[in-house]
Protein backbone atom coordinates (compact mmCIF):
# COMPACT_ATOMS: atom_id res chain seq x y z
CA UNK A 1 0.00 0.00 0.00
CA UNK A 2 1.13 3.44 -1.06
CA UNK A 3 0.04 5.76 2.21
CA UNK A 4 0.60 9.13 3.10
CA UNK A 5 0.56 10.83 6.69
CA UNK A 6 -0.40 14.69 6.21
CA UNK A 7 0.70 16.20 9.49
CA UNK A 8 1.71 19.48 9.98
CA UNK A 9 2.23 20.06 13.25
CA UNK A 10 2.48 18.33 16.85
CA UNK A 11 5.03 16.32 16.42
CA UNK A 12 3.79 14.00 19.62
CA UNK A 13 0.74 13.23 17.35
CA UNK A 14 2.96 12.81 14.37
CA UNK A 15 5.40 10.19 15.76
CA UNK A 16 2.92 8.08 17.52
CA UNK A 17 0.90 7.77 14.30
CA UNK A 18 4.63 7.11 11.87
CA UNK A 19 5.62 4.15 15.05
CA UNK A 20 1.72 2.88 15.06
CA UNK A 21 1.42 2.55 11.20
CA UNK A 22 5.30 1.41 10.98
CA UNK A 23 4.19 -1.39 13.32
CA UNK A 24 1.42 -2.67 11.72
CA UNK A 25 3.87 -2.97 8.64
CA UNK A 26 3.40 0.14 6.09
CA UNK A 27 5.90 2.73 5.40
CA UNK A 28 4.02 6.06 5.50
CA UNK A 29 5.19 9.15 3.24
CA UNK A 30 5.06 12.26 5.46
CA UNK A 31 3.91 14.85 3.40
CA UNK A 32 1.79 18.59 3.89
CA UNK A 33 -1.18 19.42 2.28
CA UNK A 34 0.54 23.02 2.00
CA UNK A 35 3.04 21.24 -0.26
CA UNK A 36 0.42 19.53 -2.63
CA UNK A 37 0.03 21.18 -5.81
CA UNK A 38 -1.88 21.07 -9.35
CA UNK A 39 -0.13 21.07 -12.54
CA UNK A 40 -2.10 20.28 -15.49
CA UNK A 41 -1.26 19.55 -19.30
CA UNK A 42 0.99 16.29 -17.50
CA UNK A 43 -0.45 13.81 -16.91
CA UNK A 44 -2.34 13.48 -13.24
CA UNK A 45 -2.46 17.41 -12.23
CA UNK A 46 -2.11 16.09 -8.73
CA UNK A 47 1.08 16.41 -7.72
CA UNK A 48 1.49 14.73 -3.84
CA UNK A 49 4.87 15.08 -2.81
CA UNK A 50 6.47 11.46 -2.35
CA UNK A 51 3.87 9.75 -4.94
CA UNK A 52 6.05 10.48 -8.35
CA UNK A 53 4.03 7.95 -9.70
CA UNK A 54 0.63 7.72 -8.86
CA UNK A 55 -1.81 8.81 -6.14
CA UNK A 56 -1.28 7.37 -2.88
CA UNK A 57 -3.48 4.63 -1.94
CA UNK A 58 -4.92 6.38 1.33
CA UNK A 59 -3.97 9.45 3.13
CA UNK A 60 -4.02 9.70 7.17
CA UNK A 61 -5.01 13.13 7.85
CA UNK A 62 -3.50 14.93 11.56
CA UNK A 63 -3.54 18.24 10.59
CA UNK A 64 -4.15 21.07 8.36
CA UNK A 65 -2.00 23.71 7.33
CA UNK A 66 -2.65 26.52 8.95
CA UNK A 67 -3.59 29.62 6.59
CA UNK A 68 -6.05 32.04 4.79
CA UNK A 69 -9.22 31.16 3.92
CA UNK A 70 -8.12 30.88 0.12
CA UNK A 71 -5.24 28.76 1.33
CA UNK A 72 -7.28 26.36 3.35
CA UNK A 73 -10.25 26.23 0.33
CA UNK A 74 -7.28 24.94 -1.83
CA UNK A 75 -6.19 22.30 0.83
CA UNK A 76 -10.06 21.05 1.24
CA UNK A 77 -9.98 21.20 -2.28
CA UNK A 78 -7.09 19.12 -2.59
CA UNK A 79 -8.90 16.49 -0.42
CA UNK A 80 -11.70 15.99 -2.29
CA UNK A 81 -10.05 15.61 -4.81
CA UNK A 82 -8.11 13.10 -3.97
CA UNK A 83 -11.31 11.23 -2.50
CA UNK A 84 -12.54 11.51 -5.97
CA UNK A 85 -9.61 9.60 -7.27
CA UNK A 86 -10.54 6.63 -5.27
CA UNK A 87 -8.04 7.38 -2.64
CA UNK A 88 -9.04 6.54 1.05
CA UNK A 89 -8.89 9.84 3.15
CA UNK A 90 -9.57 9.68 6.85
CA UNK A 91 -10.79 11.52 8.22
CA UNK A 92 -12.68 12.68 4.71
CA UNK A 93 -13.16 16.38 3.50
CA UNK A 94 -16.58 16.00 4.36
CA UNK A 95 -16.43 15.37 7.50
CA UNK A 96 -13.75 17.69 8.69
CA UNK A 97 -16.45 20.47 7.08
CA UNK A 98 -19.50 19.07 8.81
CA UNK A 99 -16.94 19.47 12.17
CA UNK A 100 -15.00 22.39 11.77
CA UNK A 101 -18.05 24.02 11.34
CA UNK A 102 -19.99 24.43 14.15
CA UNK A 103 -23.34 25.61 12.91
CA UNK A 104 -22.96 22.63 10.61
CA UNK A 105 -22.12 20.21 13.55
CA UNK A 106 -25.27 20.97 15.68
CA UNK A 107 -27.27 20.74 12.41
CA UNK A 108 -26.87 17.50 11.55
CA UNK A 109 -26.19 16.50 15.81
CA UNK A 110 -30.51 17.75 15.79
CA UNK A 111 -31.46 16.61 13.01
CA UNK A 112 -30.07 12.91 14.34
CA UNK A 113 -32.66 13.48 17.14
CA UNK A 114 -29.50 13.32 19.83
CA UNK A 115 -29.62 15.54 22.88
CA UNK A 116 -27.64 18.65 23.05
CA UNK A 117 -27.60 22.20 24.50
CA UNK A 118 -30.09 24.64 22.87
CA UNK A 119 -28.31 26.20 19.97
CA UNK A 120 -29.05 29.60 18.10
CA UNK A 121 -26.63 30.99 14.68
CA UNK A 122 -27.49 34.46 13.82
CA UNK A 123 -25.96 36.58 11.04
CA UNK A 124 -26.55 39.79 12.82
CA UNK A 125 -25.70 41.10 16.34
CA UNK A 126 -29.76 42.97 16.24
CA UNK A 127 -30.91 39.14 16.11
CA UNK A 128 -28.66 38.09 18.68
CA UNK A 129 -28.80 40.62 21.24
CA UNK A 130 -33.15 39.88 21.14
CA UNK A 131 -31.86 35.92 21.79
CA UNK A 132 -29.74 36.78 24.71
CA UNK A 133 -32.44 39.34 26.02
CA UNK A 134 -34.75 36.50 25.80
CA UNK A 135 -32.96 33.88 27.22
CA UNK A 136 -30.13 35.00 29.26
CA UNK A 137 -29.52 37.09 32.75
CA UNK A 138 -27.05 37.55 35.05
CA UNK A 139 -26.13 33.71 36.44
CA UNK A 140 -27.87 31.87 33.51
CA UNK A 141 -25.32 32.80 30.59
CA UNK A 142 -24.87 32.06 26.96
CA UNK A 143 -22.39 31.16 25.44
CA UNK A 144 -20.44 32.23 22.58
CA UNK A 145 -18.58 30.20 20.58
CA UNK A 146 -16.28 30.69 17.25
CA UNK A 147 -17.82 29.46 14.38
CA UNK A 148 -14.39 28.20 13.40
CA UNK A 149 -12.34 27.71 16.56
CA UNK A 150 -11.08 24.72 19.05
CA UNK A 151 -8.71 24.07 22.19
CA UNK A 152 -10.75 26.06 24.23
CA UNK A 153 -10.03 29.56 22.35
CA UNK A 154 -12.55 32.60 21.98
CA UNK A 155 -15.37 31.41 24.25
CA UNK A 156 -17.22 33.69 26.32
CA UNK A 157 -20.04 33.88 28.35
CA UNK A 158 -22.48 36.96 27.31
CA UNK A 159 -25.39 37.32 30.13
CA UNK A 160 -26.77 40.78 28.48
CA UNK A 161 -27.05 41.98 25.24
CA UNK A 162 -24.72 44.69 25.50
CA UNK A 163 -21.66 42.12 26.34
CA UNK A 164 -22.07 41.26 23.08
CA UNK A 165 -19.13 41.83 20.42
CA UNK A 166 -19.47 43.61 17.18
CA UNK A 167 -20.48 41.45 14.03
CA UNK A 168 -16.82 42.03 12.45
CA UNK A 169 -15.56 40.62 15.74
CA UNK A 170 -17.23 37.91 15.23
CA UNK A 171 -16.66 37.48 11.63
CA UNK A 172 -20.57 38.15 11.07
CA UNK A 173 -22.14 34.89 12.59
CA UNK A 174 -23.23 34.92 16.05
CA UNK A 175 -22.86 31.12 17.17
CA UNK A 176 -24.55 30.92 20.62
CA UNK A 177 -25.06 27.83 23.04
CA UNK A 178 -27.60 27.41 26.18
CA UNK A 179 -24.47 27.13 29.02
CA UNK A 180 -25.64 24.03 31.13
CA UNK A 181 -24.07 24.37 34.71
CA UNK A 182 -23.03 21.42 36.94
CA UNK A 183 -25.14 21.10 40.09
CA UNK A 184 -22.41 20.25 42.25
CA UNK A 185 -20.34 23.19 40.86
CA UNK A 186 -17.54 21.47 39.42
CA UNK A 187 -16.15 22.76 36.34
CA UNK A 188 -15.86 19.09 34.36
CA UNK A 189 -16.92 17.52 31.10
CA UNK A 190 -16.09 14.81 28.98
CA UNK A 191 -14.36 13.47 25.93
CA UNK A 192 -14.98 9.76 24.12
CA UNK A 193 -12.98 8.93 21.36
CA UNK A 194 -14.32 7.26 18.81
CA UNK A 195 -12.74 5.22 16.08
CA UNK A 196 -14.47 3.06 13.35
CA UNK A 197 -17.57 3.76 15.01
CA UNK A 198 -16.66 2.48 18.65
CA UNK A 199 -15.66 4.42 21.54
CA UNK A 200 -12.71 3.34 22.35
CA UNK A 201 -11.35 5.30 25.37
CA UNK A 202 -12.91 8.27 27.65
CA UNK A 203 -11.91 10.85 29.98
CA UNK A 204 -13.20 13.39 32.51
CA UNK A 205 -11.71 16.90 31.77
CA UNK A 206 -11.52 19.22 35.17
CA UNK A 207 -10.84 22.72 35.24
CA UNK A 208 -10.05 25.88 37.75
CA UNK A 209 -12.78 27.45 35.39
CA UNK A 210 -15.83 26.77 33.00
CA UNK A 211 -13.30 26.17 30.01
CA UNK A 212 -11.98 23.16 30.54
CA UNK A 213 -10.03 21.66 27.42
CA UNK A 214 -6.82 20.46 28.39
CA UNK A 215 -4.93 22.46 26.00
CA UNK A 216 -5.83 25.41 27.96
CA UNK A 217 -5.29 24.10 31.45
CA UNK A 218 -8.01 21.37 31.84
CA UNK A 219 -6.89 18.24 33.86
CA UNK A 220 -7.15 14.62 32.28
CA UNK A 221 -8.79 12.30 34.82
CA UNK A 222 -9.73 8.73 34.23
CA UNK A 223 -12.84 7.91 34.01
CA UNK A 224 -15.48 4.23 33.52
CA UNK A 225 -17.06 5.81 30.91
CA UNK A 226 -20.75 4.19 31.10
CA UNK A 227 -22.97 2.93 28.07
CA UNK A 228 -24.86 5.54 27.54
CA UNK A 229 -21.90 8.08 27.05
CA UNK A 230 -20.39 5.51 24.73
CA UNK A 231 -23.80 4.64 22.69
CA UNK A 232 -24.32 8.72 22.38
CA UNK A 233 -20.95 9.59 21.06
CA UNK A 234 -21.04 6.78 18.49
CA UNK A 235 -24.70 8.11 17.23
CA UNK A 236 -23.05 11.64 17.00
CA UNK A 237 -19.70 10.82 14.78
CA UNK A 238 -22.29 8.81 12.79
CA UNK A 239 -24.50 11.51 12.34
CA UNK A 240 -21.19 13.69 11.20
CA UNK A 241 -19.73 11.09 9.03
CA UNK A 242 -16.22 10.92 11.16
CA UNK A 243 -14.10 7.97 10.98
CA UNK A 244 -12.04 9.28 14.22
CA UNK A 245 -13.34 11.66 16.44
CA UNK A 246 -13.23 13.06 19.78
CA UNK A 247 -16.79 14.06 21.10
CA UNK A 248 -17.08 16.33 24.13
CA UNK A 249 -20.17 15.64 26.24
CA UNK A 250 -21.67 17.12 29.21
CA UNK A 251 -24.15 15.64 31.76
CA UNK A 252 -28.34 17.42 31.13
CA UNK A 253 -28.15 17.19 34.57
CA UNK A 254 -30.89 14.39 35.09
CA UNK A 255 -28.64 11.13 34.61
CA UNK A 256 -27.85 11.68 31.03
CA UNK A 257 -25.37 13.27 28.46
CA UNK A 258 -25.59 16.29 25.89
CA UNK A 259 -23.25 16.45 22.00
CA UNK A 260 -20.97 19.76 22.81
CA UNK A 261 -18.58 19.12 20.15
CA UNK A 262 -17.57 16.90 17.18
CA UNK A 263 -13.65 17.10 16.46
CA UNK A 264 -12.39 15.64 13.10
CA UNK A 265 -8.28 16.53 13.91
CA UNK A 266 -8.52 15.54 17.87
CA UNK A 267 -5.72 15.70 19.86
CA UNK A 268 -5.30 12.69 22.37
CA UNK A 269 -2.15 13.39 24.35
CA UNK A 270 -4.43 13.94 27.68
CA UNK A 271 -6.33 11.50 26.91
CA UNK A 272 -3.53 8.83 26.98
CA UNK A 273 -2.31 9.72 30.17
CA UNK A 274 -5.35 8.50 31.71
CA UNK A 275 -6.67 5.03 29.64
CA UNK A 276 -4.54 1.99 28.48
CA UNK A 277 -5.94 2.01 25.36
CA UNK A 278 -3.26 2.26 22.21
CA UNK A 279 -5.56 5.30 20.21
CA UNK A 280 -2.71 5.77 17.88
CA UNK A 281 -2.76 2.51 17.31
CA UNK A 282 -6.03 2.16 17.09
CA UNK A 283 -6.64 4.66 14.67
CA UNK A 284 -3.51 3.51 12.40
CA UNK A 285 -5.76 0.08 12.53
CA UNK A 286 -8.67 1.30 11.21
CA UNK A 287 -7.17 3.80 8.39
CA UNK A 288 -5.14 0.45 6.99
CA UNK A 289 -8.26 -1.57 7.28
CA UNK A 290 -10.48 0.94 4.93
CA UNK A 291 -7.24 1.23 2.43
CA UNK A 292 -7.68 -1.85 2.29
CA UNK A 293 -10.92 -2.47 1.55
CA UNK A 294 -11.47 0.41 -1.01
CA UNK A 295 -8.86 -1.33 -2.80
CA UNK A 296 -9.69 -3.59 -5.98
CA UNK A 297 -8.96 -7.29 -5.52
CA UNK A 298 -5.82 -8.95 -7.13
CA UNK A 299 -7.28 -11.19 -9.73
CA UNK A 300 -5.51 -14.30 -9.75
CA UNK A 301 -5.15 -16.03 -13.94
CA UNK A 302 -6.49 -19.39 -14.14
CA UNK A 303 -4.06 -21.88 -15.22
CA UNK A 304 -5.46 -22.33 -18.75
CA UNK A 305 -9.23 -21.40 -20.21
CA UNK A 306 -12.00 -23.73 -18.97
CA UNK A 307 -13.93 -23.16 -22.35
CA UNK A 308 -11.88 -24.27 -25.02
CA UNK A 309 -10.69 -27.65 -22.55
CA UNK A 310 -14.95 -28.30 -22.43
CA UNK A 311 -14.96 -27.90 -26.61
CA UNK A 312 -12.15 -30.54 -27.04
CA UNK A 313 -13.62 -32.67 -24.81
CA UNK A 314 -16.71 -32.68 -26.53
Amino acid sequence: MRIGLAADNGNWHKGRLLAALRALGAEPVLFSLADVAIVTGQGEPLRVPGFAEALPDGVLLRTIAGGTFEATTLRLGVLHALVASGVTVWNSPVAIERSVDKAATSLLVARAGLPTPDTFVFSSREAAAELVAREARPGRPIVLKPLFGSQGEGLQLIERPEDLPSEDAVARVYYLQRYIPRADGLWRDYRVFVCEGRAIAGMIREGDGWITNVHAGGRPLPWAMPEAAAALAEAAAAAIGVDYTGIDLVEDGQGGYLVLEVNSMPAWSGLQKVTEVDIAGAVARGFLNAVRAARPPRLVPAAAPLLPRIAAQG
